[in-house]
């Protein structure tokens, strides 16, 4: 999917909800457990009840991994579904991987070439070439770690080197690499506010915003810093939609979580016009 049809596809359905499938067998309704494949059932009704809502998935590869060769075979089922199914939805492998390059180019043709995502998550420690194998693959988007949700982040990613903040020079520099306009970054929405220093370096790209929702981000906050011309957001909730109810309503319970948000989303959405 190229940017300019991702953007369309929000502008259509008057969103820029990702839900992230972060399946954990210990989570999903106790019913499932009895089918052949209970993470790909779960995926698949979440999947079928909500893809009018939101305009992309973010499956978090550690809770596949987690379960071994049947997790990742729930994985390929789920990747597949989605591109023969609902090809104009956006992909995101969230794998944040990263490494010098021939291990990278390996890691993105494994998510790239062999499971079709349109995307992938990646740490960006190692430098310019462990970032560059995956953005080699032009018809993708490689998705920077940038500024994170979690409390650690302000361990590292804040600290200032050379009178500048880490996550700062991170963007920048990664700005220069080549095809970095397929560039997308990482910034939590507990960090809403660095977003607006974030929009100076890198005005036009998107941003993926992990959370809203159970993390307790705004999306208000979110919007009112990182919104550009073109939408430019991707604000990702997991837990609070795929988990609004563990009983046989599952499906139903995260229609209802999913359209909240995409009903604010559409407000938003409203004030760039």
């Amino acid at each position: 999917m190229t940017t300019q049809e991702l953007i369309d596809q929000i502008h259509l359905k008057q969103s820029f909800l990702c839900i992230g499938l972060d399946t954990d067998l210990e989570k999903i309704p106790s019913h499932l457990l009895q089918e052949e494949d209970p993470i790909f059932a779960f995926n698949k009704a979440i999947i079928d009840a909500t893809h009018h809502l939101c305009v992309a998935y973010k499956p978090n590869i550690a809770f596949y991994e987690a379960y071994g060769i049947k997790g990742w075979v729930a994985l390929q089922k789920t990747i597949t579904y989605l591109n023969e199914e609902h090809p104009q939805i956006f992909t995101i492998a969230d794998a944040k991987r990263g490494d010098i390059g021939n291990t990278s180019s390996r890691y993105a043709k494994a998510f790239f070439e062999d499971l079709n995502f349109d995307s992938i998550t990646i740490a960006p420690y190692m430098g310019k070439d462990s970032v560059e194998p995956f953005l080699a693959f032009t018809e993708k988007h490689t998705i920077l770690l940038a500024l994170t949700s979690n409390e650690g982040a302000f361990d590292f990613q804040t600290e200032k080197v050379g009178g500048e903040e880490l996550y700062k020079k991170v963007i920048r520099t990664a700005s220069y690499y080549k095809n970095s306009e397929n560039l997308m970054y990482v910034v939590g929405a507990t960090k809403a506010s660095f977003l607006a220093d974030i929009r100076e370096i890198v005005p036009n790209n998107f941003l993926l915003v992990p959370g809203v929702g159970a993390q307790g981000g705004s999306l208000e906050e979110v919007c009112k810093y990182g919104l550009n011309q073109n939408v430019g957001l991707l604000v990702n909730s997991s837990r609070s939609i795929i988990y609004a109810s563990v009983k046989e309503d599952f499906a139903s319970a995260a229609v209802e979580k999913a359209r909240e948000m995409q009903v604010k989303m559409q407000k938003e959405l409203e004030s760039l016009k």
